[in-house]
């Protein structure tokens, strides 16, 4: 074949090139680079022959499996757009991102049956593809046509519709591989559209400051919904690695079983990991010097947390990171650095160059503060169906044809390049390596009867990096407590995304303009048990912020 140019491209390369290499390992699976070639083959030529174009959009509701594999090489062979929606999510989101993102068809875990059930039931273009075995309620409640066909692992001969076999579409480098949703400002989720040369770009300069080779065995306890687990499995497949594929960190203890039985040489992680391994005391009886190399982003490592952490892995380079899922990447400190910077999310990676501006959009100089803004490949197209916040993120460059991010996030740089992140400069949350708009969820607790208004901070926390806390002001009488908010949230959106914290109280400080002053907030709580006192500036809930004064 010509040089690989798309993404599906170079798995196929290594597909050709390695067809009796193990490329995945899921629990008990174990998938030759061969057999996983020809499972992808079989779906994609299905995806085509039930209608999937070019630049169409394929939604996987799946957790980490050889079928979310399978399924996201599958879209992109057959001229498609995957869209992998996080499994934990309930259906009011699921619903959100089949109609953001206009997908056509949906591979779902029959698992997820009355999730899917209910996000899907007005969405009379979906075509669904249930994997295992078929959902009863499918068949019996619903008359559309849903598919239920074993595609991913034994050849199905009665599968493909009569006639003459459909062509694939194919595409080129600039045409959409992926839509990417993220946590939004405005309080629902934001597809970020990847291209292939996006993403090819942003693999190949990881790849490049990694070292990644073919002997590399990777990892991946990170959900393939966070661009941060989903790259593993791509930079693998490009360089002709396997990849270890578990469904969280859940059970450390195996996790760790799994590094000393598979012999794993790179291990990503986000702080949330590292905080729970520091806390395991039994890490000493294991052996870790397959490890090659031990990533972190998300958010930044404490520095103690990197030096425990060097001498639990000592074979492993530890490489702190910086990135944003509308870039991938942005800066890594090379290992050799930590002894002199430990707090530095490091320099540029190889084909980027970030740089740091002031409220005109000036560069300012070392030691100044400013928001960094990146330049390169790696820089996403845009938001899909945002044109309004794709133009105040995306911005024209210098240069003809070029665009830049601006990132949001405040930075400083010493006088060598290195980067030091200083904080957001809107209230987005991280917690669990996952960015968390705190609108969407003050939108859902509002939804509660009873409640006035609620808002929602991050509160320093050693294991979550930030901990959500959640404000509300209730209507006089109400018997609303932080019980039913907490169970509210817990059946409307993701695990991650629910209060650990919530406080009562009876009324919001105000800023001069009458907004929520979440500053003051922060004072009051942190992190604990209210005290029963109201934050500075509080209002009663029957006084106006005309009244206050």
């Amino acid at each position: 074949m010509l040089s690989p140019v798309l993404v599906h491209d170079f798995f196929e390369l290594s597909a050709n090139l390695y067809p009796k290499k193990e490329a995945l390992i899921c629990a008990e699976e174990r998938w030759t680079y061969g057999r996983l070639h020809e499972a992808c083959s079989r779906l994609a030529d299905y995806f085509a022959q039930i209608g999937l174009g070019c630049q169409d959009r394929v939604a996987l509701f799946l957790d980490n499996s050889a079928e979310a594999v399978i399924s996201i090489y599958s879209t992109l062979g057959a001229g498609g757009v995957f869209v992998v929606v996080n499994g934990s999510v309930k259906a009011r989101k699921l619903e959100y991102i089949l109609r953001d993102s206009g997908a056509s068809i949906l591979v779902a875990d029959g698992a997820k049956e009355a999730v899917v059930m209910e996000a899907a039931k007005d969405i009379d273009r979906l075509k669904i593809i249930w994997v295992g075995e078929p959902p009863g309620a499918a068949r019996s409640s619903y008359e559309r046509d849903f598919l239920w066909k074993d595609i991913f692992r034994e050849p199905f001969s009665g599968a493909l519709q009569s006639g003459a076999p459909r062509k694939r579409q194919r595409c080129i480098d600039l045409d959409l591989a992926a839509l990417i949703y993220t946590s939004g400002s405005t309080g629902e989720p934001k597809g970020v559209m990847s291209s292939h040369v996006n993403m090819v770009s942003a693999a190949r300069s990881i790849m490049e400051y990694l070292e990644n080779n073919g002997s590399d065995r990777v990892l991946n306890v990170l959900p393939l919904s966070f661009d941060y687990g989903l790259y593993q499995v791509l930079m693998a497949f490009m360089c002709g690695s396997a990849v270890v594929l578990e469904r969280s960190f859940a059970y450390p203890v195996r996790i760790l079983e799994t590094i000393q039985r598979e012999r794993v040489t790179g291990f990503p992680i986000v702080p949330t990991i590292a905080a729970l391994l520091l806390k395991m005391e039994t890490l000493g009886k294991y052996d870790f010097s397959s490890l090659r190399y031990v990533t972190n982003t998300g958010s930044v490592l404490p520095v103690d947390h990197i030096r425990k952490l060097r001498k639990i892995f000592r074979s492993a380079k530890i490489y702190s990171m910086y990135g944003l899922t509308e870039c991938k990447r942005v800066s890594y400190l090379p290992p050799e650095e930590l002894d002199f910077r430990p707090e530095s999310v490091g320099k540029a990676i190889p084909n980027c160059r970030p740089f740091i501006v002031d409220d005109n959009g000036q560069e300012v100089g070392p030691g100044e503060i400013g928001e960094l803004v990146v330049r390169g490949a790696n820089v996403m197209r845009g938001y899909w169906n945002a044109p309004e916040l794709s133009e105040k993120t995306f911005r024209p460059g210098r240069w003809a044809g070029e665009t830049l991010l601006y990132s949001g996030d405040l930075f400083t740089r010493d006088a060598e390049g290195f980067l030091y992140f200083v904080a957001r400069k809107d209230d987005q949350i991280k917690t669990k390596g996952e960015r968390v708009s705190p609108r969407e969820i003050e939108n859902i607790v509002c939804e509660l009867e009873g409640v006035l208004e609620a808002a929602v901070i991050g509160v320093e926390d050693e294991t979550l990096g930030q901990a959500i806390k959640c404000f509300a002001v209730c209507r006089a009488g109400s018997s609303i407590g932080a019980r039913e908010i907490i169970r509210h949230c817990a059946a409307n959106m993701e695990p991650f995304m629910v209060p650990k914290y919530v406080e009562i109280i009876s009324g919001m400080p105000l800023s001069a303009h009458g907004k929520i002053d979440k500053n003051g907030l922060k004072m009051f709580g942190d992190g604990s048990k209210s005290s029963g006192e109201r934050p500075p500036g509080a209002l009663h809930p029957r006084q106006s912020p005309m009244a206050a004064g």
